[in-house]
């Protein structure tokens, strides 16, 4: 490039790549479209190459565009993690901590962690990401992740929870429709809920279970809130965690101790923010919340 354009520019063409278009990238920065058209305008002239073709169907992304787009991102990872740093304040445990986990684990079982981590420190503001997809923390994505899988990575330091059981539920009323199967065979005869892609954690479970490679679900779903949902609709017979099946009094446990499935769990972060005490106590209240979870 023959000039160094500014990282909000970059910031613009990372969500021009992401909306597909100049002014969703406009409404999702809060800047006006022609503002976005001159920085990617102003990209384009410094790159000496095109970044976008103009289609009837939105912005599509040229080859050069694709090749920018994992050093934007990190770009865009390091800025947040700047940010966050930038927010302590010498007065106390304070400052923002990005925290990434699951959905399930995100919306069913941090809720009350979280809220009695900011009671007792009421400086820190809490960012939740939310996904079933791993968020890379040696690029600083989040400060602290929740995984269900082993991190491998020696940069990141982990804090092993324990294994949170899994087993067939289904709704009381689903079960007195269709009756209660007796042996893992008849599933078969049932409607079934469960995952569409292997996603990292459906991996995991297949390779303890790779019988249920071959299950026909009558309900398929990446959304692990959306086969739950589904599960308590009285849609089937679905997995779920056993510590979220108790807190709903008509979800009936099937063929209990068939599955003998777990979900590894761990408390990760970078070995770099040990030392910040946003993050230090924002690890030790979700390792401490998560074993009382398991535990329960």
């Amino acid at each position: 490039m023959n000039t160094e354009p500014n990282w909000d520019y970059y910031r613009t063409f990372l969500a021009v790549l992401r909306e597909g278009s100049l002014s969703a990238a406009a409404r999702s920065l809060g800047l006006t479209q022609p503002t976005v058209g001159r920085h990617v305008d102003a990209l384009e002239q410094a790159s000496g190459e095109p970044l976008f073709l103009r289609t009837p169907k939105g912005l599509l992304p040229t080859e050069i565009a694709l090749q920018m787009r994992p050093h934007a991102e990190v770009m865009a990872a390091t800025a947040a993690a700047l940010d966050r740093a930038a927010s302590v304040s010498a007065n106390g445990v304070s400052g923002t901590v990005r925290i990434s986990a699951s959905e399930v684990i995100g919306i069913e079982v941090l809720p009350p962690i979280l809220a009695k981590l900011q009671e007792a420190h009421p400086g820190l503001t809490i960012e939740l990401s939310l996904s079933d997809v791993v968020e890379d923390l040696l690029n600083q994505a989040a400060d602290i992740a929740i995984r269900m899988i082993e991190p491998a990575q020696d940069a990141l330091i982990s804090q092993r929870i324990g294994r949170i059981p899994l087993g067939f539920y289904a709704h009381r009323n689903y079960l007195e429709r269709h009756g209660i199967p007796k042996t893992l065979g008849d599933l078969a005869n049932h409607r079934l809920v469960g995952f569409d892609r292997q996603l990292a954690y459906v991996r995991a479970i297949l390779e303890t279970r790779p019988d249920l490679a071959d299950v026909r679900f009558a309900f398929r779903s990446d959304n692990n809130l959306a086969q739950f949902a589904a599960i308590r609709a009285g849609g089937g017979i679905g997995i779920c965690q056993d510590g979220l099946a108790r807190r709903h009094p008509d979800l009936v446990a099937v063929l209990p101790g068939a599955l003998a499935l777990f979900l590894d769990t761990y408390v990760v972060m970078h070995e770099n923010m040990k030392t910040a005490p946003r993050c230090r106590v924002a690890f030790d209240a979700l390792v401490a919340g998560l074993r009382d979870y398991i535990s329960r």
